[in-house]
Protein backbone atom coordinates (compact mmCIF):
# COMPACT_ATOMS: atom_id res chain seq x y z
CA UNK A 1 0.00 0.00 0.00
CA UNK A 2 1.08 3.20 -0.97
CA UNK A 3 2.46 5.43 2.05
CA UNK A 4 -0.19 8.16 1.01
CA UNK A 5 -2.83 5.84 1.73
CA UNK A 6 -2.14 3.66 4.56
CA UNK A 7 -3.24 6.21 7.07
CA UNK A 8 -6.66 6.17 6.02
CA UNK A 9 -9.32 4.81 8.05
CA UNK A 10 -11.87 2.39 6.71
CA UNK A 11 -15.15 2.13 5.73
CA UNK A 12 -18.15 0.56 7.79
CA UNK A 13 -20.02 -1.74 5.92
CA UNK A 14 -22.05 -4.28 5.71
CA UNK A 15 -22.35 -7.86 3.46
CA UNK A 16 -25.37 -9.87 3.40
CA UNK A 17 -26.08 -13.72 1.86
CA UNK A 18 -29.60 -13.93 0.58
CA UNK A 19 -30.68 -17.72 0.42
CA UNK A 20 -33.93 -18.79 -1.19
CA UNK A 21 -35.57 -21.52 -0.38
CA UNK A 22 -33.08 -23.96 -1.70
CA UNK A 23 -30.23 -22.19 0.30
CA UNK A 24 -28.88 -20.97 -3.01
CA UNK A 25 -26.92 -17.44 -2.60
CA UNK A 26 -28.11 -14.44 -4.11
CA UNK A 27 -24.75 -13.16 -6.71
CA UNK A 28 -24.86 -10.27 -9.17
CA UNK A 29 -22.33 -9.23 -10.97
CA UNK A 30 -20.94 -5.50 -10.74
CA UNK A 31 -21.68 -2.83 -13.53
CA UNK A 32 -18.37 -0.88 -12.98
CA UNK A 33 -15.84 -3.85 -13.27
CA UNK A 34 -16.72 -5.43 -17.05
CA UNK A 35 -14.87 -8.67 -16.21
CA UNK A 36 -16.65 -11.76 -14.82
CA UNK A 37 -16.96 -11.26 -11.13
CA UNK A 38 -19.58 -11.86 -8.67
CA UNK A 39 -20.82 -10.39 -5.27
CA UNK A 40 -23.34 -10.75 -2.84
CA UNK A 41 -25.21 -7.72 -2.13
CA UNK A 42 -23.11 -5.14 0.46
CA UNK A 43 -22.66 -1.35 1.66
CA UNK A 44 -21.69 1.48 2.88
CA UNK A 45 -23.50 2.33 6.86
CA UNK A 46 -24.86 5.65 7.14
CA UNK A 47 -24.05 8.00 10.07
CA UNK A 48 -26.50 7.03 12.97
CA UNK A 49 -27.27 3.73 11.30
CA UNK A 50 -26.88 0.49 13.35
CA UNK A 51 -25.95 -2.66 10.98
CA UNK A 52 -28.63 -4.78 10.41
CA UNK A 53 -30.50 -1.28 9.73
CA UNK A 54 -27.83 -0.52 6.86
CA UNK A 55 -28.22 -4.57 5.56
CA UNK A 56 -32.03 -3.58 4.94
CA UNK A 57 -31.69 -0.77 3.00
CA UNK A 58 -28.69 -1.56 1.23
CA UNK A 59 -30.44 -4.83 0.23
CA UNK A 60 -33.32 -2.97 -1.61
CA UNK A 61 -31.31 -0.48 -2.64
CA UNK A 62 -29.41 -2.83 -4.67
CA UNK A 63 -31.84 -5.73 -5.48
CA UNK A 64 -35.59 -4.19 -4.56
CA UNK A 65 -35.72 -7.00 -1.95
CA UNK A 66 -37.85 -6.33 0.86
CA UNK A 67 -39.14 -9.72 1.96
CA UNK A 68 -36.85 -11.34 3.78
CA UNK A 69 -36.21 -13.11 7.04
CA UNK A 70 -33.01 -12.32 9.46
CA UNK A 71 -31.26 -16.18 10.19
CA UNK A 72 -28.15 -14.59 11.51
CA UNK A 73 -25.93 -12.16 11.95
CA UNK A 74 -22.50 -13.64 11.31
CA UNK A 75 -19.63 -13.50 14.55
CA UNK A 76 -17.38 -10.60 14.29
CA UNK A 77 -16.19 -8.55 11.45
CA UNK A 78 -14.27 -9.09 8.17
CA UNK A 79 -12.11 -6.56 6.45
CA UNK A 80 -10.49 -5.98 3.29
CA UNK A 81 -7.95 -3.66 2.18
CA UNK A 82 -8.47 -2.04 -1.58
CA UNK A 83 -5.64 -3.18 -4.14
CA UNK A 84 -3.22 -0.05 -4.93
CA UNK A 85 -5.49 0.27 -8.09
CA UNK A 86 -7.93 1.24 -6.94
CA UNK A 87 -6.87 3.37 -3.84
CA UNK A 88 -8.05 7.19 -3.67
CA UNK A 89 -10.72 6.14 -6.69
CA UNK A 90 -12.95 4.40 -5.21
CA UNK A 91 -15.02 5.99 -2.12
CA UNK A 92 -13.85 9.33 -3.57
CA UNK A 93 -10.46 8.23 -1.71
CA UNK A 94 -11.53 8.83 1.73
CA UNK A 95 -11.14 4.83 2.66
CA UNK A 96 -8.21 2.51 2.26
CA UNK A 97 -10.58 -0.25 2.69
CA UNK A 98 -14.16 -1.85 4.38
CA UNK A 99 -14.92 -3.27 7.75
CA UNK A 100 -17.81 -5.36 7.29
CA UNK A 101 -20.77 -6.92 9.11
CA UNK A 102 -22.01 -9.74 7.57
CA UNK A 103 -25.80 -10.80 7.96
CA UNK A 104 -27.13 -14.48 6.95
CA UNK A 105 -31.17 -13.82 5.49
CA UNK A 106 -33.60 -15.90 3.86
CA UNK A 107 -35.64 -14.64 0.77
CA UNK A 108 -39.69 -15.36 1.03
CA UNK A 109 -40.27 -13.53 -1.66
CA UNK A 110 -40.66 -14.89 -5.18
CA UNK A 111 -37.89 -14.34 -7.60
CA UNK A 112 -39.98 -11.64 -9.29
CA UNK A 113 -39.50 -9.32 -6.78
CA UNK A 114 -36.04 -9.10 -7.41
CA UNK A 115 -35.52 -5.79 -9.66
CA UNK A 116 -31.29 -4.61 -10.22
CA UNK A 117 -32.80 -1.93 -12.05
CA UNK A 118 -33.02 0.80 -8.89
CA UNK A 119 -32.60 4.42 -9.05
CA UNK A 120 -28.60 3.94 -8.78
CA UNK A 121 -27.47 0.41 -10.41
CA UNK A 122 -24.93 -1.45 -9.61
CA UNK A 123 -25.58 -4.79 -11.31
CA UNK A 124 -25.70 -5.56 -14.87
CA UNK A 125 -27.04 -9.29 -13.72
CA UNK A 126 -27.64 -11.61 -10.97
CA UNK A 127 -28.25 -15.28 -10.15
CA UNK A 128 -28.47 -17.94 -7.69
CA UNK A 129 -25.47 -20.06 -7.02
CA UNK A 130 -24.24 -22.94 -4.51
CA UNK A 131 -22.67 -21.59 -1.37
CA UNK A 132 -19.77 -23.58 -2.58
CA UNK A 133 -19.22 -21.26 -5.78
CA UNK A 134 -19.11 -17.36 -4.16
CA UNK A 135 -15.58 -17.97 -3.75
CA UNK A 136 -15.27 -18.81 -7.26
CA UNK A 137 -16.85 -15.92 -8.49
CA UNK A 138 -15.38 -13.05 -6.67
CA UNK A 139 -12.43 -10.44 -7.15
CA UNK A 140 -9.47 -11.57 -5.95
CA UNK A 141 -8.87 -8.68 -3.29
CA UNK A 142 -11.96 -9.86 -1.71
CA UNK A 143 -11.93 -13.96 -1.65
CA UNK A 144 -10.75 -14.07 2.26
CA UNK A 145 -13.75 -11.95 2.61
CA UNK A 146 -15.77 -14.83 0.94
CA UNK A 147 -14.41 -18.09 2.00
CA UNK A 148 -14.97 -16.55 5.78
CA UNK A 149 -18.55 -15.49 5.07
CA UNK A 150 -18.66 -18.90 3.95
CA UNK A 151 -16.92 -21.22 6.62
CA UNK A 152 -19.42 -18.86 8.75
CA UNK A 153 -22.96 -19.81 6.91
CA UNK A 154 -22.22 -23.36 6.37
CA UNK A 155 -21.56 -24.02 10.32
CA UNK A 156 -24.85 -21.98 10.51
CA UNK A 157 -26.55 -24.59 8.21
CA UNK A 158 -25.26 -27.51 9.79
CA UNK A 159 -26.32 -26.35 13.07
CA UNK A 160 -29.84 -25.61 11.63
CA UNK A 161 -30.47 -29.10 9.99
Amino acid sequence: MQEKFKDLPLRSGVGIVVLNKDDKVFVAKRIDNPKNFWQMPQGGVDDGEDYLTAAYRELEEETSIKNVELISELDGFITYNLPDRLLGIIWKGKYKGQIQKWFLMRHIGNDSEINIQTKKPEFLDWKWVDLKEITQLVVDFKLHVYKEVQEKVEKILINRS
